[in-house]
């Protein structure tokens, strides 16, 4: 079945015998997403893997994710960082006991500190208006940046279907990705600045310890196969955030789980 969305042809696959033919014969030529704005502007020029085309560099990410982010022996050794965040979360709820909780944030608080420590080496953004000079991005802020990412990903832009149109920006949302990329911009050169500045304190005996040291050492790399500039870069650090689609917390703030926490072990097992 044939339909037509704005100035594009849309085909549906109904049968399994068309199935087949799309994801099995000739499935590079239907392999990669649509060019939309959303991948131009909120992931640096369809830099990251969930919007480059299928090619040389979505191989690399995917390899990179695949050999440095996600092995049996990286998320071994990530085991205490795990243990710590999952402890402070405990402590958190304890502390919350009795009263109601959106469980939601906790949980998002959770997600985005594993993520951080694990991915970027160490969590760059700031809890408390105390430790507020050792970032330059709030948690809170952190988690709108996230939420405003997965919302814009997934809406239907008119300007994508109809390009004549596209320059209108009728429902503001190319607007609100810019706006969006500049605050992502900014917290992607605090973190490769820091690295690059513990890179070169330590040139001699430099070894990568986490996603971003090996991003930045393939980007010197003169052999590869793919050259990163700077949006390349970010691009693929960009997927990092993107892994807290994987726990489930990208659900819409209009339905709050509310609880409330009641301990029932003993004290010590919370701290």
């Amino acid at each position: 079945m044939q339909l037509k969305f704005g100035s594009f042809p849309i085909v549906v696959v109904s049968s399994p015998e068309m199935a087949k033919e799309i994801l099995q014969t000739h499935d590079q030529t239907f392999a990669s997403r649509p060019a939309l704005a959303a991948g131009k502007y909120t992931s640096y020029n369809y830099s990251d893997m969930a919007w480059a085309p299928n090619g040389p560099h979505w191989r690399l990410a995917r390899r990179l994710y695949l050999n440095e982010l996600f092995s049996t022996k990286r998320i071994d050794s990530y085991e205490y960082i795990r243990v710590e965040e999952r402890r402070a979360l405990m402590s958190r709820l304890y502390a919350l006991s009795g009263r109601e909780t959106v469980i939601r944030e906790e949980l998002t608080r959770f997600t985005l500190t594993n993520v951080s420590r694990m991915a970027l080496g160490e969590k760059y953004f700031s809890e408390s208006e105390s430790d507020r000079s050792s970032s330059r991005v709030k948690l809170e802020e952190l988690k709108e940046m996230v939420d405003e990412w997965f919302l814009l990903g997934g809406v239907f832009n008119i300007g994508d279907w109809i390009p004549w149109l596209s320059f209108l920006d009728l429902q503001g949302y190319v607007k609100r990705m810019k706006a969006l990329h500049k605050k992502f911009d900014r917290f992607h050169d605090h973190v490769i600045a820091d690295h690059k500045a513990k890179r070169e304190a330590n040139k001699d005996n430099f070894v990568a310890k986490d996603m971003v040291d090996v991003v930045l050492q393939l980007a010197d790399d003169p052999n590869l196969e793919v050259k990163l500039n700077s949006d390349g870069v970010k691009g693929l650090l960009q997927e990092d955030v993107e892994m807290e689609e994987e726990f489930g917390l990208t659900t819409h703030r209009k339905i709050p789980i509310v609880v409330v926490v009641e301990p029932r072990l003993s004290a010590h097992l919370y701290v």
